[in-house]
């Protein structure tokens, strides 16, 4: 005993000598290895840490100093997962740990890490010089660092995911992301590249990802005037967009920097007026850098660009609600680019920032990177798998499995801005089941309180005189469900705020500001403090009370960033939430949403725990889909543009990990010309919704919102419209469809699968596809292929290599890896199933629950073996997490032309014992339409054992 002891006591005092001396050295632990450098090489001596959670999951964590802070994790949950076997190698300058799939080298001078493949082929590696970097600093007093990470990747890697965006911007190589959460952004610090790995960044301050370099003011290019005069652009007023000619002012202007709320009041003239007029800046850029710029808009209003003569640029968007815009520009060394920007605010408190990034070396482009405002040290996770469907399971590991949504959730939604009373609620939802329109969820929007009572969360009894009934009436008569607008928001004085007040439950700085917002005379008004875990509570039992008592089925969280006054800069929004329960805002501040859906999940789970909780919240965070939250993207504009932006943001979002997104079908927000259309407006405004209708069909979510015009498809066009008869089509097919997208939605919890689907999800192997954002697979089957432009009546489409492709209308087959002219009539979007696929459609209903899918018929794409599986149960209820549920596989061999319907795994109580199966068999000299009635090439009565059908 006194030997150990002693030897015991020898290897301590090793230890400490050698790290007196300045010598790096390691010491291994139960689930890995701590390295401490050599601070004559980095500057400090630093500490990194390796945490072995899975083969494939390994968590760094590294610090200044010899110690590391305990974390609060919010995001990671604690999934009590077996360690797995490992060991650990060293070498004069290295340690290398090695599990069955990774090998993870730390440098020992550096603490640089570098990740390979069991193969020892290399798939990522920290950035050997600068890329961890800790810059102290302060916040609410407390000790922080300002931290950043950068990785160097493969020169031909690609990086997708980190949220939802409205820049445009598929693959975000090259580019640089914000998390700040606002009103159509959404932060999820996770990554990914379609060379199968993923970085999970655990932090929850401000950050930037990608290209980390610091934006340029617009005044650090070259800039030149109307007249040639350099140092400046030329600043022109006019008070009347009529009459532009008419001058207010005109001024040198070398900055454009209003990007926040109030920035426009001090930058702009005090003769102009924004209400009405028009601002332009004119000159020339130039750059003594050569090589692609990146210019970086904010805007409110409308925005134009002339380059070289040329308008390069041409955006919309509401005024109070700012929207990003990108433009590449290539400059020569000293090449002058003529430019004119055209701005017309649209409002008296409108937007517009420029600002820009230079050029990216060649090795500055293998380059990704996080840089975090607030943090006690680095903490990411290297997530690896097979596939990128291996990298989000893993992500989903870290942070919780995505519950399946109530099968009601798959329907259509329809919703406005906003109901007003319990008659437009009932008869609205009427008039879908008079017109046998296919509906589920009926929306009631925001203000169904009194007026001066917001938070309350108390119906007006004036225009809601009786809402248990409206509810009773909703569930009995038309089977359709209620969700309804629940925001963390409170107004001074009523009530609510006084009990949440006293218990300290509440941020206070807009109480002490006395911040108006914009109701009626406007009304003073703050948000509760979802980090209080009490406070989480005590709003539940708010809303529990006053609605769900009511027979609510389902929550629509709003304005979760939190939205405490819009259009704030992030150092107002950390005043404004300042303290958190947890601690400064400035370490939390992107975490909100997360919090706020964790209170709502596990109050109504601990309330009713048989019945799914639903959550959908307007922002999210890394591990949001643990609490049933499915995310929109906010109140986006109604034009083709943000049409078109919407389909690169869903995709990115979803290969975030997250696997429930939708949007707003026809934009939130109204440009002027359809609020009140003449006739060609009306036309315009038709063709949009159909279009979105047509993209939004094939979406995890299948919703409808909007400001005024109305947006129920009969308010929208007239029975014998083309718009409606495509609404129609779209909305019965998607409900034919519930077998295939329920499967999806059971595989997204039992397997964490992905619904949205990148290309590059299915088909890293084709390099095509890494750039092509506007199209993706909804399922492991469908190809969709949104039309985003006006008129259009053909578009270009890629048709990935290694299968061919079956035109969903006629049933033509294509071969797979060109491109091709798809036709796009008015009424129809370019849609194709993947040979090799299995499609099960159901019976026509009118809401999902109108009886079971009794007969179902099998669509089997020949030309490739082909798989799915069928998944059922209750649709209602949590005994799926208790094993109720089943699965039938089918099988397609294409060498035999067997289809094989196998054995029935599982059961539920409520399971049909038996179905009749039809099966169409499509093939390239067999050319047939997805049409459900169509005749069946066979018919069999299936009683849950394995059958075999030759087609």
């Amino acid at each position: 005993m006194k030997r150990t002891i002693t030897v015991a006591w020898l290897l301590l005092m090793l230890v400490y000598h050698v790290s007196r001396a300045g010598t790096p050295f390691y010491s291994q632990t139960k689930d890995g290895v701590i390295v401490y450098t050599d601070p004559s090489f980095t500057g400090t001596s630093n500490i990194v840490r390796l945490y072995v959670v899975t083969d494939e999951i390994i968590r760094v964590v590294a610090a200044p100093g010899k110690e590391l802070s305990p974390a609060q994790h919010l995001m990671v949950v604690n999934a009590n997962r077996p360690l797995p076997e490992w060991k650990l190698l060293t070498s004069n300058d290295a340690v290398t740990l090695k599990t069955k799939k990774l090998t993870v080298v730390v440098k020992l001078k550096t603490g640089t890490v570098t990740f390979l493949d069991a193969n020892g082929e290399k798939i990522l590696a920290e950035k050997s010089t600068g890329g961890r970097t800790f810059s102290p600093a302060v916040f609410d007093g407390q000790p922080y660092y300002q931290l950043t990470q950068q990785f160097e990747g493969a020169g031909d890697d690609a990086w997708y995911g980190l949220g939802q965006h409205q820049d445009g911007v598929y693959n975000y190589k090259g580019q640089q992301v914000t998390f700040f959460q606002n009103n159509t952004e959404v932060a999820i610090p996770f990554l990914i590249s379609p060379k199968n790995y993923g970085i999970l960044w655990d932090n929850y301050s401000l950050t930037t990802a990608g290209d980390i370099r610091p934006l340029h003011p617009l005044s650090a290019l070259q800039l030149f005037s109307k007249n040639g005069e350099a140092g400046w652009l030329t600043a022109t007023y006019a008070n009347d967009v009529r009459k532009p000619q008419e001058l207010a002012a005109t001024r040198a202007e070398s900055a454009i920097d209003m990007e926040f709320l109030g920035d426009s009041k001090v930058m702009l003239p005090q003769v102009f007026t924004p209400a009405t007029g028009i601002a332009s800046w004119e000159g020339s850029l130039a750059s003594h850098v050569p090589g692609l710029h990146q210019l970086r808009f904010t805007f409110g209003g409308t925005l134009k660009v002339w380059l070289n003569g040329k308008l390069a640029l041409e955006h919309w968007r509401k005024a109070w609600n700012p929207a990003p815009a990108l433009l590449p520009v290539n400059f020569e060394k000293g090449q002058k680019i003529p430019v004119r920007i055209e701005w017309i605010p649209e409002s008296p408190e409108s937007y517009l920032s420029l600002k820009w990034q230079s050029p990216l070396t060649e090795a500055e482009q293998r380059c990704v990177g996080f840089s975090s405002e607030a943090g006690r040290q680095v903490d990411y996770y290297f997530v690896h798998g097979g596939n990128m469907d291996e990298v989000i399971a893993g992500y989903r590991g870290l942070t919780g499995k995505a519950p399946i949504v109530p099968k009601w959730a798959m329907g259509f939604w329809q919703s406005r801005e906003r109901y007003k009373t319990q008659e437009e609620i009932l008869s609205t939802v009427d008039q879908f089941r008079k017109k046998n329109i296919p509906l589920d969820n009926i929306v009631l929007d925001w203000s169904y309180w009194k007026e001066a009572a917001w938070g309350s969360q108390e119906f007006d009894p004036a225009r809601f005189p009786s809402p248990d009934s409206m509810i009773d009436v909703l569930h009995k008569k038309y089977h359709t469900q209620i969700m309804i607008s629940v925001w963390p928001k409170f107004y001074k004085d009523i009530p609510a705020y006084h009990e949440f007040d006293k218990k300290g439950w509440l941020y206070k700085r807009n109480i002490a500001d006395e911040q108006r917002d914009w109701i009626g005379k406007g009304y003073v008004s703050t948000f509760y403090d979802a980090f209080n875990e009490d406070a989480r509570k005590g709003f539940w039992d708010l809303i529990h009370q006053k609605l769900y008592t009511k027979g609510i089925d389902a929550w629509w969280m709003d304005a979760s960033e939190p939205d405490v006054l819009s259009n704030v800069s992030p150092g107002k929004r950390k005043l404004q939430m300042t303290p958190t329960a947890l601690g400064p805002a400035a370490e939390y501040l992107n975490a909100y949403p997360l919090q706020n859906a964790k209170g709502i999940y596990e109050g109504q789970r601990g309330t009713d725990p048989d019945k799914r909780v639903f959550l959908l919240t307007r922002s999210g965070f890394g591990g949001s889909q643990r609490y049933a939250a499915a995310i929109w993207s906010g109140d986006i504009g109604a034009t083709w543009r943000d049409m078109q932006t919407q389909i690169v943001a869903g995709i990115n979002f979803s290969l975030s990990g997250l696997p429930y997104w939708t949007m707003d079908i026809g934009g939130f927000v109204v440009p002027a010309k359809f609020e009140k259309p003449d006739a060609a407006s009306l036309e315009e405004w038709r063709e949009l919704n159909t279009r979105w209708t047509q993209f939004g069909a094939f979406v995890p979510l299948f919703r409808s919102h909007g400001q005024f015009p109305y947006r129920e498809i009969f308010n929208t066009a007239p029975d014998d419209h083309p718009a409606y008869e495509s609404f129609l089509y779209y909305d019965q097919l998607r409900y034919r469809l519930l077998p295939y997208t329920y499967s999806l939605a059971g595989a997204a919890y039992h397997d964490h699968y992905t619904i949205m689907r990148g290309l590059v999800m299915d088909f890293a192997k084709d390099t095509a596809v890494r750039n092509i954002g506007d199209q993706f697979m909804f399922g492991p089957s469908l190809l969709v292929n949104p039309v985003y432009h006006y008129k259009q009546r053909s578009r270009e489409v890629y048709l990935p290599a290694g299968q061919g492709w079956y035109d969903v209308y006629t049933g033509a087959r294509h071969a797979g890896g060109r491109r091709i002219t798809a036709d796009a009539p008015y009424g129809r979007m370019p849609l194709f199933v993947k040979e090799g696929s299995i499609i099960p459609v159901g019976p026509a209903l009118q809401y999902t629950s109108e009886k079971p899918a009794d007969t179902i018929t099998l669509f089997v794409y020949t030309g490739k073996n082909a798989a799915f599986r069928l998944y059922e149960d209750d649709g209602a209820t949590y005994n799926y997490e208790k094993g109720q549920f089943t699965i039938i596989p089918v099988d397609y061999n294409e060498n035999t032309k067997m289809l094989t319907i196998g054995d029935r795994k599982g059961t539920y109580d409520s399971m049909l014992q038996q179905r009749t199966f039809r099966v169409v068999r499509v093939g390239a000299a067999s050319p047939r339409p997805l049409d459900p009635d169509a005749k069946a090439d066979h018919e069999v009565r299936y009683e849950g054992k394995q059958l075999t059908i030759k087609i």
